[in-house]
């Protein structure tokens, strides 16, 4: 996806390109027909074969009659709460299952270029698409909800309970916490209006040579920094509105064919566009993207900044604290006298995968209470824009197997999903001998992991 879209679980094209599928693996002559009945629901040869489509993407290399079986099991132990939920009248989320559906079609319109060739590629209507696309997206909210359910039956856990999880787990057992570091920082941006102004005049030079008569093509394959449709001629393909950011959308959809837009800002930069197409809420259009760009001026001025104030800390001329109080330029830690936090949890402790590659370029050689020369890295806002900072490391936690005393919190994790898979577990293997359970006898040399499919497998009549 080039990078003005939005972040989308992509859902590959041969998901549901199941037609031709089976003919190559099951006995010649095979039509689609049901492989497996659970209660009164049933799984036919193209569902399968839809579902292998999607790992043989993800692993190419799986074996063939492992991915066959091991996948079967999933949607037979699906149809086992799809059939509770049913019982235990749950209600599909319609405007989830809406919501998945149009990303689904949005996706795939996007890929394959308009309705007409979705159409063509699975050989059905689009309305016929999406009739079969619903009812599997409301079977799975369905099923969703129902292992949602009994996970939420699982009682309050109590310090007990982490006590005689650690008791009955072997040590080598026990998570492993990582290493984790508490750091605090100084920032210091670099002069983001000149940046900007400065970009825009780029910009603004590029469409004044457009519109005098060269090609945008030539233009977009010089200059553009988006490198995905640099290399088209900043051609992004015929694609719904849907999968763009809003301000890159509302542009395109504004515009008539031919014409060059005025300049529009998203988080990835500054971008002029031109229409190739239009065709409802889909659009072809080719862009530039241009980023701003920081001199060497400011980089020298903030690191010679960031360098005294590291030496007047260092002299205990001043606290780190306090020099974050008076001279960083983060909102965000600033305030609570530069120490971070992260975004999403909160925690003031990040593990090596949590930092920024400068981040943690700068700290993993120091010792608690030390700081970091300046650095250039990003901050957390957006796509992340350049800052400078200096990085003091106030703690550090050294890798080490999961404690009562330290790690309470992601102990009691720890026993909340154990708790959960048991709980799953004894509803399934309980379901599996309370249900009528066909499955047919070309699945009879799988390896199911629960015995009950095996039995099952191996009784089932021709």
């Amino acid at each position: 996806m080039n990078k003005c879209f939005k972040v989308l679980t992509i859902v590959g094209l041969a998901a549901m390109a199941a037609a031709t599928a089976f003919a190559q693996t099951y006995p010649k002559g095979l039509i689609d027909k049901s492989i497996a009945v659970v209660g009164n629901e049933m799984i036919s040869i193209s569902t399968l074969e839809q579902e292998i489509q999607v790992q043989r993407m993800n692993s190419p290399l799986y074996s063939d009659k492992n991915m066959r079986c091991e996948i079967l099991e999933r949607l037979l132990e699906s149809k086992l709460f799809l059939m509770q939920a049913r019982v235990d009248s749950l209600k599909v989320n319609e405007d989830m299952v809406t919501s998945n559906l149009n990303m689904r079609i949005d996706q795939l319109r996007s890929q394959l270029g308009g309705d007409e060739e979705v159409e063509k590629y699975f050989n059905k209507p689009l309305y016929k698409l999406r009739q079969e696309w619903r009812k599997s997206l409301e079977e799975q909210s369905l099923f969703q909800q129902e292992q949602g359910q009994i996970a939420g039956d699982v009682p309050e856990l109590t310090p007990n309970d982490v006590k005689e999880y650690i008791a009955a787990t072997d040590s080598v057992d026990l998570p492993l916490v990582p290493v984790k570091y508490q750091l605090s920082q100084i920032c210091i941006y670099p002069d983001r209006e000149k940046a900007n102004l400065a970009v825009k005049d780029r910009l603004l030079g590029l469409r004044e040579r457009i519109i005098a008569g060269e090609k945008f093509s030539t233009l977009a394959r010089i200059y553009s920094e988006d490198p995905g449709s640099a290399r088209r001629g900043g051609e992004l393909g015929m694609a719904s509105k849907s999968i763009y950011v809003p301000a890159f959308a509302d542009m395109a959809m504004s515009l008539k064919p031919g014409v060059i837009s005025q300049i529009v800002e998203t988080e990835y930069g500054f971008h002029i566009m031109e229409v190739i197409e239009k065709k409802g809420d889909m659009v072809n259009v080719r862009h530039i993207l241009l980023k701003p760009r920081y001199t060497d001026e400011d980089r020298q001025k903030a690191f010679k900044t960031l360098d005294s104030l590291r030496t007047e800390i260092n002299n205990e001329a001043v606290t780190f604290p306090l020099a974050a109080r008076f001279y960083s330029q983060d909102p965000t830690t600033r305030t609570n006298g530069g120490q971070m936090a992260d975004l999403y949890t909160g925690s003031a402790y990040f593990e090596i995968d949590q930092l920024k590659p400068a981040d943690y370029n700068a700290i993993k050689n120091l010792k608690e209470g030390e700081i970091s020369e300046p650095i250039e890295s990003l901050d957390n806002e957006g796509q992340g824009h350049t800052v400078y900072k200096i990085i003091r490391v106030d703690k550090v936690v050294p890798a080490h197997t999961a404690t009562f005393e330290n790690d309470y919190n992601s102990l009691i994790e720890g026993v909340k999903n154990k708790k959960t898979m048991e709980a799953i577990n004894s509803f399934v293997d309980k379901k599996i001998k309370e249900t009528y359970i066909f499955i047919d006898p070309i699945f009879r040399e799988c390896e199911f992991s629960r015995e009950g499919w095996n039995w099952a497998a191996k009784h089932s009549e021709d």
